[in-house]
């Protein structure tokens, strides 16, 4: 059953659409200095990696982060941190590959063919070494024991390199996680032309367009408006009242009140028509 699980997610990283920040050849260049520190303290590395790769949380710690056969058989949750002191001193391979798993399965990573060759010449260089040894042993020639030999610092010498660098690889990924990086800095812009998908075919005119010719924006969709309704013939004797106002008959601005006038007010029956002319007052001529 644990085999099938393990199948089943070596086939989904394979479909993972997400690569590292740099490969295995470049991380001697991004970050030299924790580079050399992974190289001279692998397992001090090793556990400061998987504790940040589990948010500092040690309540999530399994062996070997759960990819193992003995993962969670180990009484891990008791004391997770002697646990992982055990695993990156003792299984320092299995801590560091099993650091790289979680990593790809949280942030949907795939590995890159270059760091796939480089694994793959690793792994089966320590293969090989493995096998001339133990047919040196077997046979007892001196030769094939040197060769054994041989291949055995090779294989050291991979191994002390790549793991390195797949350490600072690891930073790396959690840095560009953990969104560490600084402020990339500013640059100018590329030169950008705009240019018309017709223009060989219309070119431009001279000066501006001709009037009521204006042209239209590149995707632009011209939208046609409904045909005008005839009048009725006696639109103009009997103009609708409830919607325009009649004929020579101005509407007032929005929100405009109309004053009222005063309607006049008849006078009293004691009121003169007409005020007599005082006595000394003679007509001119």
């Amino acid at each position: 059953m644990a085999s099938e699980i393990q199948m089943k997610n070596i086939q989904l990283r394979q479909n993972y659409q997400n690569f590292c920040q740099t490969d295995l050849m470049n991380t001697m260049e991004l970050d030299p200095l924790y580079c050399c520190f992974a190289c001279w303290g692998g397992p001090c590395a090793s556990y400061l990696l998987r504790r940040r790769a589990l948010y500092n949380d040690m309540k999530r710690y399994k062996c070997c982060a759960g990819y193992m056969p003995c993962s969670g058989k180990c009484k891990e949750n008791k004391c997770p941190e002697f646990c992982l002191c055990t695993e990156v001193f003792c299984c320092f391979g299995n801590s560091v590959a099993s650091t790289r798993f979680l990593l790809q399965d949280e942030l949907n990573i795939q590995t890159t063919k270059c760091d796939n060759c480089i694994i793959a010449f690793m792994l089966c260089l320590q293969q090989v070494a493995c096998i001339f040894s133990f047919v040196a042993m077997i046979i007892g020639n001196d030769e094939i024991r040197e060769a054994a030999h041989i291949l055995n610092c090779l294989a050291d010498i991979a191994y002390c390199s790549v793991c390195p660098c797949m350490q600072t690889q690891h930073k790396i990924e959690m840095d560009k996680r953990d969104r560490m990086f600084g402020p990339r800095p500013m640059t100018i812009p590329p030169v950008q032309f705009m240019l018309r998908t017709d223009y060989h075919q219309n070119p431009p005119m001279d000066g501006y367009p001709p009037p009521y010719q204006q042209p239209y924006a590149l995707g632009y969709v011209v939208q046609d408006y409904p045909p005008s309704v005839p009048l009725p013939p006696d639109y103009h004797q009997n103009p609708p009242m409830d919607e325009y106002p009649p004929p020579y008959q101005q509407p007032y601005a929005p929100r405009y009140v109309v004053q009222d006038y005063p309607s006049s007010v008849t006078p009293p029956p004691n009121y003169p028509s007409s005020v007599p002319p005082p006595p000394n007052y003679r007509p001119s001529c």
